[in-house]
């Protein structure tokens, strides 16, 4: 949905953004849609080849596109290189989006020794522990809960009834959305005696810039050192990230994934939803990790890694489940007989 009252034409469009034009740089574009529901004052985008067969029955009025797929579109196109990186930076021009509005609300409590910078705003019903730091530009919703000792840097954007436990610091520009609870105890025990004796985690979480962290996304504190999320780290919503994990810069996880105590993510890795990482294994850099997968042992090339059983049948499922068993028989077999081909 277009922010009221916000048109562009095509052509300042592609001059903001350097796109090649293609048809009427003077067609007024006032929102975007997808290329099966755009109207005519409306901006789409192709980037999979799957939907060019929309194109031809598109009412877009523009579409951003790869020039291959420009070339004999009767219709108005902006040409880019990456069309969906493309279209993200159009379509925030349309975004709609709370105005910013400075100030403390007068149900918030605000402990005395806590810093709240008067270019910051503090929604209703928020608490803020002590010696907590909101720098300027900073939002927080209502209902969030910052407990003590924590850092929310500038123009960090905190959704409603998000907490920061303790010990958690925010670099600039983080956007956390609502439910999402950072700094809570990681999962530290050791039996003694025949019982649990819980490990004190001592730790914090460190969050990098540009950094985005889903609904109800959950991060650990450190045990003795920090939880560390690199700058612009991207989670999905429903993430667990155990204590002294570290996942490196600009790596992006899918929702319901999960990363085990003391793990190591490098850079630009992408994780798909619901996989899972073992605790005090690393990641090199660059690796892709397949939805629903488990990784049980470090990996040191990048690449993209697979783990589990496709879908099938249940019927199939079950006479090859019942033949799992049968491998190891299989295998010791195979191997006898390689010893004596008689």
């Amino acid at each position: 949905m277009a922010a009221q009252g916000t048109t562009h034409t095509v052509a300042e469009l592609a001059g903001r953004f350097g796109l090649g034009l293609r048809g009427d740089g003077a067609l007024v574009v006032r929102g975007v849609s997808t290329l099966a529901r755009a109207q005519a004052d409306q901006l789409s985008f192709l980037a999979n080849p799957r939907y060019r067969a929309q194109l031809a029955d598109s009412d877009a009025g523009v579409v951003v596109m790869r020039e291959a797929d420009a070339d004999g579109y009767a219709g108005t196109a902006l040409v880019a290189a990456d069309p969906y990186a493309a279209f993200a930076k159009l379509a925030a021009l349309f975004e709609q989006r709370p105005a910013f509005t400075p100030g403390v609300h007068p149900s918030a409590v605000i402990d005395p020794a806590a810093h709240v910078d008067a270019g910051a705003s503090v929604g209703p019903f928020v608490s803020i522990g002590p010696r907590s730091v909101v720098e300027a530009g900073a939002t927080i919703g209502a209902g969030c809960a910052i407990g003590e000792d924590c850092v929310v840097g500038a123009g960090c954007e905190i959704g409603a009834n998000v907490t920061l436990v303790r010990r958690v610091r925010l670099g600039r520009r983080v956007l956390i959305h609502p439910g999402a609870v950072l700094g809570a105890d990681g999962f530290g025990l050791s039996m003694d005696a025949g019982r649990w004796l819980k490990v004190p985690q001592l730790g914090g979480v460190v969050v990098g810039d540009d950094c985005e962290i889903g609904a109800n996304t959950t991060i650990d504190r450190g045990a003795l050192e920090d939880t560390v999320l690199g700058e612009d780290v991207r989670l999905d919503n429903q993430i667990q990230i155990g204590h002294n994990a570290r996942i490196g810069a600009h790596t992006a996880m899918a929702g319901c994934s999960a990363v085990a105590g003391s793990a190591v993510i490098g850079r630009y890795c992408l994780i798909g939803g619901g996989a899972g990482v073992l605790g005090h294994l690393e990641l090199c850099d660059r690796v892709v990790v397949t939805a629903m997968s488990l990784v049980t042992h470090s990996i040191r090339e990048p690449g993209e890694y697979s783990s589990g059983t496709p879908l099938m049948d249940n019927r199939s499922w079950r006479r090859s489940a019942a033949r799992f068993k049968q491998l190891d028989a299989l295998a010791r077999r195979t191997r006898a007989a390689d010893k004596d081909p008689q």
